[in-house]
């Protein structure tokens, strides 16, 4: 295999899923040539055609949904039954996104008295280079991807190696929707090159959501370049359930928050306060649903749990577990109970860890894998105090059927998004943003725009 080549280790099977070259030097400088030649044009087009067109590219990047969740089984490890939720979920966000486009990038026009006009247009930022994820492939690259088209940009995507067909998938989409050459595009690029991209002069924005380190190295390359970025890092996102919580339905969204993609999900939830009273009964719940999960190959029906990405990412999840387990901390799930956790494996079974605290690396770290530490609290004030104690703020939830106590709860707590009786959940018509190490910058919603455009302002003054 030569050094442009890089391969797709499928998390089925460890397989060699799908082999992909790394775009030239040459070839890279002639993409952002054209993101930036078809930019200028596209920036002409009114929002109504751009709508049209990105309303037809994913009415029929839709249509081959089977397709995707197939694909997405074999890339990443999602299992199929799951396979429409994420095609959905594009569906929705990009829908959301397209619809209030009109409103969100019209003209603000000052309304005075002096003998002329002002107002501020909401200009393109130019070429957008988004780099996606592997966990949520689609999700999080559309999240700036449509918004980025309809507000007169051109986007470079570069997809994670592991998640390669997702770009490519979305390439075709909107290839087949009319959309003009180099306003899309799709492209392989090593992390050496993505640098080299970004200080080339020629990008205008960095949309970025993976690791903190990661994220670090975007910054760093940034530096002096002048150009804006948003960045969706870590999270170690906590729920509270309070005393007067709907115990039964906190419980069934929790272990799904908990367990969903096993996991690998930045907004999941990764550790949980319960008021003392209903401890016993919530942790009895919970280990109870946990145990009806079914970890298997994601290419069959009846799997609710896949593995994990890599060996790499269960090693990691093992050990974090075990450490608290040598702390004191009491695992409640027998892994034997899933015949598919096996030593050495990437498919691991869920875990629920009680006699947990803040010294352990379970309850502070990102652990990004199907373990799930739950501590016992006296008071909201404890509560909110674990909440905040975190080098990560993304989200963070409070089970509660006392609205005015949850919204007091979410004045409190250091996060970007705050739920009641909810979690796990993008909403695209609210801002997605994260304080402290899960980054900074903002998507989706009207505001999300904002990153996505530069204010320019006309004052004219009429003579007479």
């Amino acid at each position: 295999m030569t050094a442009n080549i890089f391969q797709v280790i499928s998390p089925v099977d460890g397989s060699v899923y799908l082999e992909r070259q790394y775009v030239s030097g040459e070839q890279l400088d002639q993409a952002l040539d054209d993101a930036m030649m078809a930019q200028q044009a596209w920036q002409k087009r009114s929002v109504g055609e751009r709508a049209e067109i990105c309303t037809r590219a994913i009415d029929i990047f839709q249509q081959q949904k089977a397709r995707h969740g197939q694909e997405l089984a074999w890339q990443m490890g999602r299992p199929v039954r799951f396979g429409d939720g994420e095609v959905s979920g594009v569906v929705e966000r990009s829908s959301h996104m397209i619809g209030i486009a009109a409103d969100a990038l019209a003209d603000i026009h000052i309304k005075d008295n002096l003998a002329g006009e002002r107002f501020i247009k909401r200009v393109p930022v130019g070429v957008v280079l988004t780099i996606a994820p592997w966990n949520y492939p689609y999700l999080t690259a559309v999240n700036s991807v449509v918004p980025a088209i309809m507000a007169g940009n051109s986007v470079i995507l570069k997809h994670s190696s592991q998640t390669p067909l997702c770009s490519e998938r979305l390439a075709e989409s909107f290839s087949e929707a009319g959309l003009p050459a180099g306003v899309f595009q799709s492209l392989h690029i090593t992390h050496a090159d993505t640098a080299t991209a970004i200080r080339s002069g020629k990008i205008n924005y960095v949309a970025f959501t993976g690791s903190v380190p990661a994220g670090a190295r975007i910054e760093e390359t940034i530096a002096g370049q002048f150009i804006g970025s948003g960045l969706e890092l870590g999270g170690k996102d906590p729920a509270y359930v309070r005393a007067d919580a709907a115990l039964p339905y906190a419980i069934e969204s929790l272990v799904d928050g908990s367990f969903f993609n096993s996991g690998q999900s930045c907004c999941g939830i990764e550790r949980i306060y319960v008021h003392r009273s209903v401890f016993k009964d919530f942790v009895d719940g919970f280990v109870d649903i946990t145990k009806q999960y079914i970890l298997g190959s994601p290419l069959e029906q009846e799997t609710t749990l896949g593995p994990l990405v890599n060996v790499k990412a269960a090693e990691f999840v093992r050990n974090q577990a075990a450490e608290a387990i040598s702390q004191g901390a009491e695992a409640l799930i027998d892994p034997s109970l899933f015949a598919r956790d096996l030593p050495g494996s990437n498919y691991l079974a869920p875990q629920v860890l009680i006699n947990v605290d803040h010294s352990m690396r379970v309850m502070t770290e990102e652990s990004f894998g199907p373990v799930i530490g739950i501590m016992a609290v006296d008071s909201d004030d404890e509560a909110i105090e674990l909440m905040n104690d975190s080098e990560f703020g993304l989200t963070a939830s409070v089970w509660t059927d006392n609205f005015s106590v949850a919204t007091a709860i979410g004045e409190r707590v250091q996060c970007g998004t705050f739920f009641s009786n909810r979690c796990d959940y993008l909403d695209p018509a609210l801002a997605w943003t994260g304080i402290k190490n899960s980054g900074r910058g903002c998507t989706l919603s009207s505001v999300g725009y904002e990153a996505l455009t530069r204010p320019k302002s006309y004052h004219y003054r009429v003579l007479t």
